[in-house]
């Protein structure tokens, strides 16, 4: 009797260290840090890596070792497309984008690459924080990217081998563009002739005289070295280049409520620390640019208005309507 207790109370003494162990096991894998990997196209000085870095220290704050973030920059994952192509794999979980960019799965965004809609960052703003930008971030959402908020680059300028100032001398030039319909339709109207190629290539482009000329915001102009193949920089102002700060769905919808939370917290709190970052770098950015030979055009903005005013009335339909993008313009 006293055998067969004693082999019972050891079986339950094996019981529990195996339940123990199998606790113990799962709770390991609960701990597991989750990989969030970023890719950035420019530089670890630049506002588009600070972002990432500022974000990545207030989850890290809020829920610490719950994430093994890995910050990849110098385009060392690939442009644009090609990082947004990664995260609707899952193989990038985070990243930023111009709205241009997503229009190859959310055709709608371009409506705010309406050439002279936008009058400046407080516009812009207001517009993206209401209404209007919830229905958008649905429809990234519908296409596979959580997006935690927009984001402003700075406004765009015309930037080349030649001096460009009135609207007729892009006419037979070749225009490197984004890979988007509404910046090839554009700049065809206007006489062009548009061709797309990666950012990440577009320094080559310039160089061998595969495109004459394309347009940047005055940061993007700087940090590529682009100045260096096209060293004239025309101020038109033409568009404002928005864009986000974004997740894969997937990658979401597999984060806790908690986590979900701290990580649009955190968003949240860097979007306008970017915003800040990458107004104060514009002038700087080109006063760099200016040192190192650039001749800066001060063109007849109100030419180039009129120039691509028809613009609107043509290609109004793809982007929701003339009454969309008055909708926008007429926003005190």
């Amino acid at each position: 009797m006293r055998v067969k207790k004693t082999k019972m109370m050891k079986k339950a003494a094996i019981t529990a260290i195996a339940a123990l162990g199998l606790a113990a096991s799962v709770q390991a894998v609960a701990q597991a840090p989750k990989t969030l990997t970023v890719s950035v196209i420019y530089g670890p000085e630049k506002p588009q890596s600070k972002v990432w870095y500022r974000f990545s220290e207030l989850v890290e704050e809020k829920l610490p070792g719950q994430f093994d973030m890995k910050i990849v920059t110098d385009g060392a994952l690939g442009g644009e497309k090609e990082t947004t192509e990664g995260i609707r794999l899952g193989s990038i979980q985070g990243a930023l984008s111009t709205l241009a960019n997503l229009t190859t799965w959310v055709p709608e965004g371009a409506l705010f690459d309406m050439p002279f809609m936008f009058r400046d960052m407080d516009h812009i703003e207001k517009a993206m924080s209401g209404p209007i930008g919830d229905e958008y971030k649905k429809l990234y959402e519908d296409q596979g990217f959580k997006v935690l908020g927009f984001i402003v680059y700075g406004s765009r300028h015309v930037i080349s081998k030649e001096p460009i100032r009135v609207p007729d001398d892009v006419k037979g030039k070749k225009m490197r563009v984004l890979q988007s319909p509404l910046h090839i339709d554009l700049w065809s109207s206007l006489g062009a002739n548009p061709t797309p190629v990666p950012i990440t290539e577009a320094y080559n482009a310039l160089q061998t005289g595969v495109v004459d000329y394309m347009d940047m915001t005055k940061s993007g102009y700087q940090a590529l070295k682009l100045f260096e193949v096209v060293p004239y920089l025309t101020e038109t102002n033409h568009i404002w280049a928005l864009g986000v700060m974004y997740l894969g769905k997937s990658f979401w919808d597999s984060l806790s409520a908690e986590q979900q939370t701290v990580l649009q917290e955190a968003a949240d709190q860097a979007i306008p620390y970017f915003n800040e970052l990458a107004a104060s770098e514009q002038d700087a950015s080109l006063a760099k640019t200016v040192e190192a030979g650039v001749t800066v055009v001060q063109p007849d903005v109100a030419a180039w208005q009129a120039a691509m005013a028809p613009f609107w009335e043509n290609y109004a339909d793809k982007v929701g309507g003339m009454d969309r993008i008055q909708a926008i313009v007429d926003i005190p």
